[in-house]
């Protein structure tokens, strides 16, 4: 039986535009034994609804829980509006200033006179209002208006309901559409697919079908081949796609196959609506198209600006040199210079050559030269970076404020949408990039879109390294160009020169391994050995460095499957790192076990808890009550998840190399077997391998490694942006 509690809605604590609630009810009973003593006293619920008023009385259909900070609350999961039917409890509602004119007099009349049916009669015979003595035409018109319009929006919930959509989505719609839910869903339900930041196409694909619409419907292809063009986008990084590839997959997410003519027919639509922009033989979605051409426009801009001229850069670089008791070599002092002379630069380089170094070096040499106190100069310059751990890394080197772009922009969950955008920009002057490899085409379009088209830019990155998780790659194509103004950073500093992991790098990048550089140093170690044997070596490496801080050892693995992959090595080092104890609580997700203690990794954005994706941090506490909350501490920043979230983290003893982009570690260690397959190329062991500070361990076997150095075949995207650069076209 659901637990259900019966009251009246008092306050509003918290509500978002999404039609998410905290509020306050006042409870006249619930059919919860263990929670009676709230008969007759105030609580807090959450949940999602369209809209709440003071007048009725509720039903809310959900679970109890216990939060921290608030104590005992009750989730809701649906509810009911409880309609009045005692003669005092209708006298209420019609003078509770819902219905305009509408006073106690008036309403005893209309009461006195219809009876308990007194709702049923204003909507279903309105015209016997005006019998009433002291009822107007307009009293009735208002009475039955207002009473039309208040239950049509249970009608509509009622009806979205039986569509099969959840409570949440009912709410959400509602709150969209309004009066013109039903309407929407019957005209083209696919399109709240694109209203919608909540709703996506197999969701909604499967109410239609089971509503019945036409498995080859105009309205169900064109939705389907805006999804193939946003799978294929994510999955492979294009930014645009061809009509064979458009056509060959639409049989699979439709279920049936479909004639070439209607096919030419849904794109021509879809262009006609500038849902799609067809170039040549290209087919683009509209917002990578704009994305790439804002992209292009704004770097060509900045680009040709005019140099600004000083003379006494040189000077200021030398008190640079001399204060910070650093020597800048060649590359890196024009890469200084460059930064305050032009409005747009790409700086690039392999690890060692020291672009984290003249960062400090650019930030200084613009506050010297524009005069500015370090307060004016957080004020004027933007530190970016994708990731948090990024971030943070370029504020230990700069000494000032450094955050993620998501961070910066103030990226909304509620709407999916940044709030610093071209409607309103951020008024910072200068913004410098770090880990620029990693960003995809609408990060930077959205990025762009938030700063004005006067910003000086710095971008800095490692060409080579992964390109970014989401579609293009915008580093590369802005380097490869050679339209824009680049300054390559080659020359090792000290340290690197006498580093085999950095040697290791480098030899990855030219296709060729030196097995000589293994083993001689104790920077790089390679241990030869079976795939069967691989996850021995890595546990014997984890016991020896149990007792270093998670920060400064990780364990990289390029697949989550199999015998070497990601999950059965957590599993085993969990054992190794944080065993089972009685006094540790732990909780059951799926197959993995979370265990008070454990190394975990961050899989989302969450912004309004300052945690974003690939950050790490340790399990704090774990409740097993009713509320089955897990604490986990990034940095001493302490975050609670719910089982709804649960998803949004896992264990990290070993980690993607994706997820490592980034950041670094002291010691690594890269299990390396052929069975690996497909995740053996170029890009992906060149991250690897540099995510690595100290000490670098790789386990299984040289062939694989050669195998992984020599492919670079699964690296090529489809972008424009170079194209566009080069050719002048947009």
């Amino acid at each position: 039986m659901s637990v259900y509690i019966k009251g009246n809605y008092t306050k509003t604590i918290f509500s978002s535009t999404s039609g998410y609630y905290v509020g306050l009810m006042k409870v006249k009973e619930t059919n919860d034994e263990e929670n009676q003593d709230i008969v007759g006293r105030t609580i807090t619920f959450t949940g999602y609804f369209h809209e709440l008023n003071t007048i009725d009385t509720y039903l809310f259909y959900g679970n109890f829980m216990n939060h921290e900070k608030y104590g005992n609350q009750f989730q809701v999961e649906s509810y009911e509006r409880c309609k009045p039917e005692e003669k005092d409890s209708i006298i209420e509602f019609l003078t509770s200033g819902l219905f305009k004119g509408i006073g106690e007099k008036k309403a005893t009349a209309i009461v006195n006179a219809l009876g308990k049916d007194t709702l049923k009669i204003i909507l279903e015979e309105p015209n016997n209002l005006i019998l009433i003595p002291t009822i107007s035409k307009k009293d009735s018109e208002i009475l039955h208006e207002k009473l039309k319009e208040y239950e049509s929006s249970y009608e509509i919930i009622l009806y979205l309901t039986e569509k099969g959509f959840s409570t949440k989505d009912c709410m959400l719609l509602y709150n969209k559409y309004k009066k013109k839910t039903k309407e929407v869903i019957e005209e083209n339900i696919y399109q709240v697919i694109e209203d919608m930041n909540d709703m996506n196409f197999k969701k909604i694909d499967m109410i239609a079908i089971r509503s019945g619409l036409e498995l080859t419907s105009e309205n169900r292809i064109q939705a389907a081949i805006l999804y193939i063009m946003e799978e294929v986008s994510n999955t492979y990084g294009h930014s645009y796609y061809f009509y064979g590839e458009i056509a060959s997959y639409l049989p699979r997410v439709l279920g049936v196959s479909v004639e070439e003519e209607k096919i030419e027919r849904c794109l021509t639509s879809l262009e006609m609506a500038t849902k799609i922009i067809k170039k040549e033989n290209r087919y683009y979605k509209k917002e990578m198209y704009e994305a790439e051409t804002l992209i292009v426009k704004r770097f060509r801009l900045l680009n040709s600006n005019k140099e600004k001229s000083s003379t006494n850069l040189e000077e200021t670089i030398s008190k640079l040199e001399e204060f910070y008791q650093i020597t800048y070599n060649e590359e890196q002092k024009e890469a200084i210079k460059k930064s305050y002379l032009k409005d747009f630069l790409i700086i690039t380089g392999g690890p060692g050559t020291g672009k984290t170094t003249i960062m400090k070096g650019i930030c200084e040499l613009y506050r010297e030269m524009n005069h500015l106190s370090y307060e004016k100069l957080n004020e004027k310059i933007a530190l970016l970076a994708p990731t948090g751990r990024a971030a943070k890394r370029m504020s230990e080197a700069t000494n000032m404020t450094a955050s993620t772009i998501h961070r910066f922009l103030k990226w909304s969950k509620d709407t999916n949408h940044f709030q610093v955008n071209e409607y309103n920009k951020s008024k910072v002057e200068f913004v410098m990039i770090d880990e620029a490899s990693m960003i995809d085409t609408y990060l930077f379009a959205n990025l762009l879109k938030g700063i004005s088209s006067n910003c000086k830019i710095v971008i800095v990155g490692d060409d080579h390294q992964l390109p970014s998780v989401g579609p293009g790659q915008v580093l590369h194509d802005l380097i490869e160009s050679n339209m824009l103004e680049v300054v390559e950073l080659k020359e090792l500093y000290r340290q690197g020169k006498d580093s085999n992991i950095i040697s290791l790098a480098y030899d990855i990048r030219n296709q060729r391994i030196n097995e000589d550089i293994f083993n001689q140093e104790e920077d790089l170690t390679m241990i030869s050995c079976r795939e069967e044997e691989v996850i021995d070596y890595i546990e014997d490496i984890a016991t020896t460095y149990k007792d270093i801080s998670y920060k400064k050892f990780q364990i990289l693995v390029p697949m989550y499957k199999g015998l070497t992959g990601i999950d059965e090595i957590n599993r085993r080092i969990q054992e190794i790192d944080n065993p089972k104890e009685n006094k540790k609580k732990e909780q059951k997700q799926g197959e993995v076990t979370f265990r008070e203690g454990d190394k975990v990794i961050q899989l989302t954005n969450m912004p309004e808890d300052n945690i974003y994706n690939g950050d790490i941090g340790l399990i704090d506490r774990i409740s097993t009550t009713n509320k089955k909350e897990i604490k986990i501490d990034f940095d001493s920043n302490l975050v609670k998840y719910t089982p709804a979230n649960y998803g949004n983290f896992r264990l990290a003893y070993a980690i993607s190399i994706h997820k490592a982009q980034g950041s670094e570690f002291d010691i690594v260690i890269l299990p390396m077997v052929k069975n690996y397959r497909k995740m053996l190329y170029q890009r992906l062991l060149y991250t690897a391998v540099t995510r690595a500070k100290k000490k670098l361990y790789i386990i299984g076997d040289m062939d694989a490694l050669k195998i992984a150095s020599k492919n670079t075949d699964t690296e090529i995207r489809r972008t424009t942006i170079k194209d566009y650069l080069v050719n002048g076209i947009i």
